[in-house]
């Protein structure tokens, strides 16, 4: 009796449960943002200890595999840029294994050809190159793993071909991003390194748009504004575009490993904007050899650094008209007034702890802090400006039912009766 009682009650949760709602995988999609978030963080340790050639080859470290890298051998910078090794293999694997869920039962094919082509690769490997036998073993026993797999999961019916879509860009950006850190280590190229923190960025954005998209809270929202709110939508995207730009600029900074080329806030060497004429420059090196152990700079990176103060300026300004605009038009207790609120002071501690960083001297915990804030920045704002498109755009009448009801209602009567 109980059994058929709890089968019931199974049954009906299942029946109250939307089409395409699949809370495993929610779980799992919230799992890998948050993963990602991680990866930043240790990114930034990584840039703050200034530790990313501390292992000169790639995808060995130190010529062992990665992931059997003693840990006794992990001191110094070692520690940071191993750990970074470590983890973006971790959001790797989590961003491959989303992407194949998204395919539902779809993903099968795919995972069994895969974990063939793994077996044979393990195999050849293992017969050509049996000094490395233990790595050749690993690579076959994953093509075990994920052919055993393939004959089970995923288990689900494929997400929307958009959403299928946007797991396949993730799996190709995580990918891209590897191959950048590898080559920003292998080919001793700084430049690259600006495009492997922009490239994480924007795969952050996309991992975090991802799980949204997989939330009940996302699925039930109505397009319900009176008008349609264009200026604060477009105010909303402009300011997200500008975080980016800014977290562009500051990756390009770190990555100039120049130290602080300012060393005062909110004064810029004691004035509005520092001169940058060659005494100057010359000044400021001869200061900075004699009381710290920084690189000499130039006058491009001081600019560099006042273009990045002013741009954090615009977005203060920015983001607290997004958010008094959504107040004035929505209401306060609205929930993308809310959101906006709650951006506006995630931008607000952005600027206190760049602050602290130069007061600070660059202390490594407070300058990842600051990339990290960053980050969250913009995933706030990216998710914020979705929402917007959900919650700002005028339902159309012609294919809202209640609205459709609501003018119906509101017709005059003809007085004819039947």
């Amino acid at each position: 009796m109980a059994r058929r009682i709890a089968l019931q009650n199974c049954s009906s949760r299942e029946l109250d449960r939307p089409p395409g709602d699949n809370p495993a995988l929610r779980r799992f999609a919230l799992l890998t943002a948050a993963a990602t978030l991680v990866l930043v963080c240790v990114g930034g340790l990584v840039t703050s200890h200034e530790a990313g050639l501390s292992v000169p080859d790639w995808p060995n470290s130190y010529g062992y595999n990665m992931f059997r890298f003693p840990v006794s051998k992990w001191t110094g910078g070692i520690l940071y840029e191993h750990t970074h090794r470590l983890v973006g293999s971790l959001v790797g694997l989590l961003t491959t294994i989303l992407a194949l869920w998204l395919f539902g039962r779809k993903a099968r094919p795919v995972l069994r050809w895969g974990a063939i082509v793994l077996l044979l690769a393990g195999t050849v490997c293992s017969l050509k190159y049996g000094s490395r036998l233990e790595d050749n073993l690993e690579l076959a026993a994953t093509g075990v793993a994920a052919l055993v797999a393939g004959f089970f999961w995923p288990n689900c019916e494929p997400s929307p071909k958009w959403l299928r879509t946007l797991g396949v860009i993730a799996f190709a950006a995580v990918v891209a991003q590897g191959v950048l850190g590898g080559l920003r280590v292998t080919q001793l190229n700084a430049q690259l390194g600006i495009f492997h923190a922009t490239l994480a960025q924007l795969f952050f954005v996309l991992v975090s748009a991802i799980a949204l998209f997989q939330t009940q809270f996302w699925r039930s929202l109505p397009a319900r504004a009176v008008v349609d709110q264009k200026a604060l939508r477009l105010l909303l995207v402009t300011a997200a575009v500008l975080i980016l730009g800014q977290l562009v600029l500051g990756a390009t900074m770190r990555h100039q490993h120049a130290g602080l080329a300012i060393p005062d806030f909110p004064a810029a060497y004691g004035k509005i904007w520092p001169d940058t004429d060659a005494a100057s420059i010359l000044k400021y090196n001869q200061h900075r050899i004699d009381g710290e152990s920084y690189e000499p700079i130039t006058a491009f990176q001081i600019v560099l650094q006042m273009v990045h103060r002013m741009i954090a300026l615009a977005i203060f300004v920015m983001v607290g008209i997004c958010a008094w605009l959504a107040r004035r038009q929505l209401g306060r207790q609205d929930l993308l007034s809310r959101l906006a609120f709650g951006w506006f002071l995630l931008i607000v501690t952005q600027i206190l702890l760049g602050a602290a960083t130069v007061w600070t001297g660059k202390m490594a915990a407070i300058a990842t802090a600051h990339m990290a804030c960053g980050a969250l920045s913009l995933v706030a704002g990216a998710l914020i400006s979705l929402l917007s498109f959900r919650l700002l755009a005028a339902p159309d009448a012609q294919n809202c039912p209640a609205q459709k009801s609501e003018l119906t209602s509101l017709r005059p009567s003809s007085g004819l009766t039947t």
